[in-house]
């Protein structure tokens, strides 16, 4: 038995357009948190050098931080889809202002009970200065780098747009030809079943034309599929069996358009054309945990594998590179040979529409 699989980026997941990320999802939190606190270590270590640490001044200053870094971020989250429709530039400010503005607010409250301690009325006006400049320079900074952060993630976002359809591209035209050199041999021998072949292959290439390099659901792959099949019987006739075993796939689970049409392809290729007796292709697919699991298998002699292949497993490399770059490194794509089969499996994590209706 031997396995391989092949070679592959990692990528990265996509996200909305709007530069402010999700404050309130707790790994945002613990950062913020966390960049708080390194916030008041700074100002308590920059002030005058006292004969101890005080403990006191770290504490309240603690709170008084955290209470306008957790307030600014809620507020933050309420606000993000009023906030995403503004330009980029004014939804900063408003940000800056909001920010600044809560700070004022949790000072005068600090000042009203005296949490630091009483105040002159000059040490008021400038204990307000000191904190709103503060907060206009830290908001600023950290808006600065949602930016920056943003606009990588959308220069990733197009390369990988424009990656997927590369490789969707380049699986189309391989397609096109096979099904057409299996139409050719169906003209002089029973032009009735070129036609309706021809019409076949018109139906499904609109279909693979209409959203390039896009996720689409399992019964439009399937039905995309069963039609390049029976292209193919036109020409191999007995020759070509087919078993599906994939009634456990819900039909709105998201597969990339010609993922197992040309695993199909190769199978036929590689498995049933070279047999004078043809052989059984089996699809089996099911979804389990939020995974999916698609096997296409063929018949496959040793002795088949020592002639020269034609094949420079293209289909295999293009699908491994779409899986990677729609769903990241926990997807695979892998291939085996055992008991005279040949097994192709691929795996990729993802979610059917019910359940992305139920999380919302």
């Amino acid at each position: 038995m031997r396995t391989k699989k092949l070679d592959r980026t990692r990528p990265t997941a996509p996200v909305d357009d709007f530069f402010v990320p999700e404050l309130c999802q707790p790994d945002a939190l613990l950062g913020l948190v966390l960049l708080a606190e390194l916030l008041v270590l700074v100002l308590v270590l920059a002030e005058p050098m006292q004969p101890g640490f005080n403990w006191m001044r770290l504490a309240l200053a603690s709170l008084f931080v955290q209470w306008v870094m957790l307030l600014s971020a809620g507020l933050t989250c309420q606000l993000r889809p009023l906030l995403a429709r503004l330009p980029a530039w004014l939804a900063g400010l408003a940000c800056c202002a909001m920010v600044v503005g809560l700070t004022l607010a949790c000072t005068a409250v600090a000042d009203i009970y005296q949490l630091g301690g009483p105040l002159t009325r000059v040490g008021e006006v400038n204990l307000y200065l000191r904190h709103a400049l503060i907060s206009l320079i830290m908001s600023g900074l950290l808006l600065r780098y949602f930016y920056l952060q943003s606009q990588w993630r959308r220069q990733e976002q197009a390369e990988l747009r424009a990656r997927i359809e590369s490789l969707q591209a380049r699986i189309r035209p391989h397609f096109l030809f096979n099904s057409l050199n299996s139409i050719a041999s169906l003209v002089a021998t029973d032009p009735a079943k070129a036609e309706q072949a021809v019409l076949d292959l018109s139906d499904l290439f609109r279909a693979s034309l209409a959203r390039p390099g896009t996720l689409v659901p399992w019964r439009e792959e399937l039905e995309l599929s069963r039609r390049y099949l029976s292209i193919e019987q036109y020409r191999l006739g007995a020759r070509l069996k087919v078993e599906w075993q994939v009634d456990a796939v819900p039909d709105d689970l998201p597969i990339p358009q010609l993922t197992l049409q040309p695993l199909l392809e190769n199978a036929l290729i590689h498995g049933i054309q070279p047999r004078i007796e043809g052989g059984v292709v089996s699809v089996a697919a099911y979804y389990a945990d939020g995974v999916f699991h698609l096997q296409v298998s063929n018949p496959f002699d040793e002795t088949a594998a020592k002639q020269p292949s034609r094949g420079t497993q293209q289909a295999l490399r293009n699908i491994d590179a779409r899986l990677t770059a729609l769903f990241g490194p926990a997807a695979s794509l892998s291939v085996e040979r055992r008991n005279a089969r040949y097994y192709t499996c691929l795996r990729y994590p993802c979610a059917t529409q019910k359940q992305e209706a139920r999380t919302v």
